[in-house]
């Protein structure tokens, strides 16, 4: 059992070793106290290896649904390839818990890296964060958070078909795309993650509606030519650059809105990028 208690307390740890073709990655699973429940992640790890960058991924599912387990592709694919600590959070889920819930339990992850990373091999120097669909938009929401309450530093963002715009006015043509999610299922999912009408100009909600982008972190964002959100996440990008925001965005042809979480040229992708940044930061 792991000793560390407030303000993080944890349930007992289940470990596991498992063999990616070339790199054994030990997996840990932990409970920590989330903001309305406790909430589950799950760490995965290069064997005997230490000083590792550590990244936070945000599964998808619109906010709504989703699990741990939906990202368990990508979370061991940034673990064998960066290689680094990946943090798997499995944040709370609207109807239930709607915002702020998922937001603050993302932050609470955040601390407890800052706090425990070096006991699981982890550099708590070196944290950058990434996410799928509401996932992405969870990254992105943690970024800002940090930058203003000033206690956790994010080195770089990755952001996957990111769901930004709560007003869905930025959405592109899902008949022209053959995008595989549609405006209503948008809709519906933001009506049970952001239920005051209110919530919906939240900046930690709805970026793109930000003034204050300035700040964050260097930003990646990939998004799928088969995907309603590409033209908004392609604005945001946009926005992050005005504001002085070092950002990189792909466009993967081809590829649809779901299958881009697990899509293995914006992963390797997201991987040039991390070392990248994570080197950066090294030599600072």
């Amino acid at each position: 059992m792991d000793a560390f208690k407030s303000p993080f307390p944890l349930v007992p740890a289940e470990v596991d070793s498992t063999d990616t073709g070339g790199t054994t990655l030990e997996v840990t699973e932990v409970r920590i106290e989330g903001h309305a429940q406790e909430i589950p992640l799950r760490l995965y790890r290069p064997a005997r290896k230490t000083a590792l960058p550590v990244l936070l991924y945000f599964h998808g599912g619109g906010f709504t649904k989703g699990s741990v387990d939906q990202a368990d592709f990508a979370a061991r694919y940034f673990a064998e390839h960066l290689p680094a600590l990946v943090v798997s959070v499995g944040y709370s889920l609207a109807p239930k818990f709607p915002f702020p819930a998922a937001p603050e339990d993302a932050h609470r992850a955040a601390l407890w890296v800052q706090m425990r990373a070096r006991a699981f091999g982890g550099n708590s120097r070196k944290i950058g964060v990434a996410g799928h669909d509401a996932g992405g938009q969870l990254a992105n929401c943690l970024a800002f958070i940090a930058r203003d309450r000033g206690d956790v530093q994010i080195v770089a963002q990755a952001l996957f078909g990111p769901m930004l715009d709560p007003s869905l006015t930025r959405l592109g043509d899902e008949k022209r795309l053959g995008s595989d999610i549609t405006a209503r299922e948008c809709a519906a999912c933001y009506r049970a993650y952001l239920p005051q009408a209110s919530q919906r100009m939240h900046p930690y909600a709805a970026p793109l509606e930000s003034s204050r982008l300035a700040g964050l972190p260097a930003t990646l964002i990939a998004t799928a030519q088969n995907d309603v959100l590409h033209v908004e996440a392609e604005k945001y990008a946009s926005s992050l650059i005005d504001a002085g925001v070092q950002t990189q965005v792909v466009r993967f042809p081809s590829v649809s809105h779901a299958a881009l979480a697990d899509h293995p040229p914006a992963l390797q992708e997201a991987v040039r990028f991390f070392q990248w940044r994570f080197d950066t930061r090294a030599h600072r």
